[in-house]
């Protein structure tokens, strides 16, 4: 059985995240495992500059609770990839089609750890109207404004 590891911050669950952890469960083959990495709230403060809306845990147990995950954890509070792929030792890291930056950086450390993990990309969805918590947040401003 081959293990798939995804990522991300899960804030206000939407079907672009559905979509994104159907797809890299794929890469592993019918019988895949998927573990997903659910960043702490500390770790999106760092990333994001804010909080999220939902708290690391609440966030977690949502992402565990789709049937496509396997197993959900959080987050290592110094970002440390290299040491979840070194615990977790997955098959495939799935990232989503814009990450280009991160490829280069988990190959280069793949590759600096010896380690036989493949990084894969999720390819890109068609556009969907509330595909990303930013555009669902920005929904909920403006029909606050229209109902004003």
């Amino acid at each position: 059985m081959k293990t798939v590891l995804a990522s991300g911050v899960f804030d206000l669950l939407h079907y672009g995240h559905i979509r994104y952890l159907e797809d890299a469960k794929k890469f592993g083959g019918p019988d895949a495992k998927l573990i997903v990495i659910v960043a702490t709230d500390d770790t999106v403060v760092k990333l994001k500059g804010h909080r999220p809306v939902m708290h690391e845990n609440q966030r977690r147990a949502l992402v565990e609770a789709l049937r496509v995950v396997d197993e959900s954890l959080l987050g290592y509070v110094d970002i440390d990839m290299v040491a979840v792929l070194e615990e977790i030792k997955p098959d495939y890291v799935a990232v989503g089609w814009d990450q280009d930056e991160i490829v280069k950086m988990l190959n280069k450390r793949i590759r600096e750890k010896n380690l036989s993990t493949e990084v894969v990309q999720v390819g890109k969805f068609d556009e969907e109207e509330l595909d990303s918590s930013s555009k669902i947040k920005r929904r909920i401003v403006e029909d606050s404004r229209t109902q004003q």
